[in-house]
Order: structure tokens, then C-alpha cells, then sequence
């Protein structure tokens, strides 16, 4: 597999985090232990799993930091929904901000799908 560095998806990942930190300068003092601090460590936690995972050298563990990746990616997305329901974000900085978790959630289901053993089915 490619360094990490090279992958389009660790790109957008990288984005997306930085639109995060930028975006949450915003966020009461008050939640910097709380959702500012789930919502910065989720966001990393995207990159950081890809990046481990490329240092991989099996499929199946490759593919295993791409699910964690996959499953921090549903988690950013869930605290992008409570930080607008809470009134921290603006509709519009959640409609981009949760568009980019999407999409990267597609894009890691994809990848992932090509580390994942093809079952030989016998007639």
C-alpha cells in the first residue's frame, strides 16, 4: 500500500480535521474538556488510523485500522450533529462539515472493501 501521505482520502482526511479545529475556535470555554476535546479526538483519530494502518504490512491489518478510521469517522459525524442541535455550529458549517464525513465514510468503505478476502464460492 502507498504511504499514507499519498492517498487522497488521508487528504481529505487531514482537511476536514483542520476545518474542525478552525471552525470549533468558535466553541464555549466551557466545553473544552467536553465536546471540543470528543470532537478534535475523533476527528485525528480518522488520519491517525489510516496512517498506522499504510504502516501495516498485512491486508487484514490494514484493513482493521481502516474500519477503526471508519467507525472515528461516524463518531466525528455524530458530535458535528450535537455540536449544531447545541447551537455551536451554524447550519451551513454543519451541512460542509458533515458532508466531508460522509464522504470519507464512503471512501473508507470502499478501500476497506479491497483489503477484505474475496470468498471463492464452489458449486
Amino acid at each position: 500500500m502507498k504511504g499514507f501521505k499519498e492517498l487522497k482520502l488521508w487528504h481529505k482526511t487531514h482537511e476536514l480535521t483542520q476545518a474542525i479545529y478552525e471552525i470549533m475556535r468558535t466553541f464555549p470555554r466551557e466545553e473544552l474538556y467536553g465536546l471540543t476535546g470528543q470532537l478534535r479526538r475523533s476527528a485525528c483519530s480518522i488520519a491517525a488510523n489510516i496512517a498506522e494502518g499504510c504502516g501495516r504490512r498485512s491486508d487484514g491489518e490494514i484493513a482493521r485500522f481502516l474500519q477503526i478510521a471508519r467507525g472515528s469517522a461516524s463518531e466525528t459525524e455524530y458530535h458535528v450533529l450535537l455540536a449544531r442541535d447545541l447551537h455551536y455550529l451554524c447550519e451551513n458549517d454543519f451541512r460542509h462539515l458533515s458532508r466531508q464525513a460522509d464522504e470519507l465514510q464512503r471512501m473508507l468503505t470502499a478501500l476497506i472493501q479491497r483489503f477484505r478476502p474475496v470468498k471463492i464460492i464452489e458449486h
